[in-house]
């Protein structure tokens, strides 16, 4: 009877094993949370590639359809392979609590991809493509489990651009778009390509970078002129940029750990700050766990999977109302001096 009783808890403890395989708690810590992605990279297209680093929530045997989420760095956050899920807390969205809030799999692969700053590349109109390209091969290595209907692009400052940059050249990949502070307005041809997008903006109003009056509130104006359900739009609002626990953040221009936190306090409460509303100018209140992420999921698109078919670059005359990006010039600057320093001799 022991003999049977051991084997039984044996068997149960390697099904444990089996079932919980991706989970990895929200109490882990952030550090454990980043150790979950591994590297690939995308084929070469337009003379360069995109490397990556990605989750996956797949377990064996799984035949789940998963959502994918495809994750853009600002400026001095690409520079080196791993580093736009070091400088932000993104991995959250690996974490068992998170990846249950993507309906209906209960979870999701999170792609975030890298342009490459050590090599002059940044998130370039003419980036588009190799980014396209990417999301393709990670596609098609995981055609199995990737639902085609829920994949959604999102990113901060000039990833925030490029979020608005993918979604304006390739509307029929997207079920939805969640950009923030993003440096680049569209304009208002170009924004008729969104009018079936739902597409959720954060912004502060103290944002030194990217003007949130400036800047941000017309970009908002314009999708949602041009938008044909604008009640599926929103934006978020903070007045001060805090991190999760209410601490604020070194700068006003880091409204992406509102969206990393999936737009709740570290008590699951309003967070800091923040408000919310639709395009329509009606306040959404939002009540947890329903936040960004549940969002996200509630959106479909009828994307078949059709690879790349053209550039997807923008014309000239579409670039008329480019922002000057510049998230994280005061990292690009100290990158500047230490360079020069280790020249001349005066640091290590």
């Amino acid at each position: 009877m022991k003999k049977i009783i051991a084997v039984i808890l044996a068997l149960s403890c390697v099904f444990s094993l089996c079932t919980s395989a991706n989970a990895v708690s929200f109490d882990s810590g952030i550090d454990a949370l980043r150790a979950e992605f591994l590297a690939d990279e995308g084929p070469v297209e337009g003379n360069f590639s995109i490397d990556y680093s990605y989750y996956s929530p797949v377990k064996e045997n799984d035949t789940t359809k998963y959502s994918l989420v495809v994750w853009l760095h600002g400026m001095s956050d690409g520079s080196e392979v791993g580093k736009p899920i070091q400088k932000s807390n993104i991995a959250y969205w690996v974490s068992d609590e998170f990846q249950a809030r993507f309906e209906p799999a209960g979870g999701a692969f999170i792609l975030a991809a890298r342009s490459r700053e050590e090599k002059g590349h940044f998130w370039s109109d003419d980036m588009t493509a190799p980014l396209r390209a990417a999301i393709d091969d990670f596609i098609a290595k995981n055609k199995d489990n990737i639902d085609l209907t829920r994949i959604y692009v999102g990113g901060y400052s000039m990833g925030g651009k490029m979020s608005l940059r993918m979604a304006v050249a390739y509307p029929e990949m997207f079920a939805a778009a969640f950009p923030i502070c993003p440096a680049w307005s569209p304009s208002e041809e170009l924004c008729k390509n969104l009018a079936d997008m739902p597409i959720w903006i954060t912004s502060s109003t103290r944002d030194p970078l990217v003007n949130y009056y400036m800047a941000v509130t017309p970009t908002w104006e314009k999708i949602i002129a041009a938008s044909n359900n604008p009640e599926n739009c929103r934006l978020s609002t903070l007045t001060k940029v805090c991190y999760e626990d209410g601490t604020k953040t070194s700068s006003s221009h880091h409204a992406w750990y509102a969206i990393n936190h999936d737009m709740f306090s570290a008590e699951n409460g309003a967070y800091p700050y923040m408000t919310t509303i639709d395009g329509n100018g009606n306040t959404v209140d939002l009540s947890y766990p329903n936040g960004m992420i549940s969002w996200l999921t509630s959106h479909t698109s009828d994307y078949d999977g059709t690879p790349i078919s053209g550039t997807g670059t923008l014309k000239d005359g579409d670039k008329t109302e480019n922002m000057i990006d510049v998230n994280g010039v005061f990292d690009f600057f100290r990158l500047l001096f230490k360079a020069l320093f280790m020249a001349l001799g005066i640091t290590k």
